[in-house]
């Protein structure tokens, strides 16, 4: 299946980096990046295919179960690429940290995933 560039967005968002259970995660990840895609993080490195998006989602997930991203700004789209501007805490709580995430898109999936850490406002 094919998806417009905010909509992956929004799906990595949720589906992926903020979803809790493994099952749903999982399906996400296989519906949204392509199979030979690759998350590039600021503090922890590459990570190349599905598995290992998996395995650090996961990772992520477990170190704050309860947080939730909420995007701050609509997703923006240009060319095969798109960003999505964000924030994340606890339910209630006033935000943690704040990010971006950029995707280079391909066949309507994920290709390359770029995470930004952002000062938060």
């Amino acid at each position: 299946m094919s998806y417009s560039i905010s909509t992956l967005l929004t799906r990595n968002l949720h589906g992926v980096f903020g979803e809790n259970d493994p099952v749903r995660r999982r399906a996400a990840i296989d519906e949204v990046f392509t199979e030979d895609c690759v998350f590039y993080d600021p503090s922890k490195g590459v990570y190349r295919g599905r598995d290992e998006i998996d395995r650090v989602a996961g990772a992520i997930r477990a170190t704050h179960p309860d947080f939730r991203y909420q995007p701050i700004a609509e997703p923006e789209e240009l060319g095969n690429a798109g960003r999505i501007q964000w924030v994340s805490g606890g339910t209630g709580e006033a935000p943690a940290y704040a990010g971006t995430d950029f995707i280079i898109a391909r066949d309507g999936r994920i290709a390359a995933l770029y995470l930004f850490f952002d000062k938060l406002r």
